[in-house]
């Protein structure tokens, strides 16, 4: 696929990112490349191939999601600067 240098500028000014023209026609063939490149990855056939979120296989290790500090909810709150009704008051903020 061919990338001209008013695609490349464009994609630039999108992006914020401010390009001299010499960079602009070095970056239309690389462009190009990249967009070829992702165009023969669609001609892969996939069917059948799991999705993975890594190379090797991994198994989180998991545990009982048990309550291991809980009922110490007076001795937290003693630490806050106000507290009504068993939780942290804060002042009221309005922009």
């Amino acid at each position: 696929m061919s990338v001209d240098i008013a695609t490349v500028r464009r994609i630039a000014g999108l992006a914020r990112i401010a390009i001299t023209e010499e960079e602009a026609e070095r970056l239309s063939p690389e462009l190009g490349n990249i967009l070829d490149w992702i165009e023969q990855l669609g001609e892969v056939d996939t069917a059948g191939v799991e999705p993975m979120t890594a190379v090797i296989a991994n198994r989180l290790r998991l545990r009982d999601d048990l309550v291991t500090d809980g009922g110490i909810r007076e001795s937290v709150l003693a630490n806050a600067p106000q507290a009504e009704h068993g939780f942290f008051t804060v002042p009221k903020v309005i922009e």
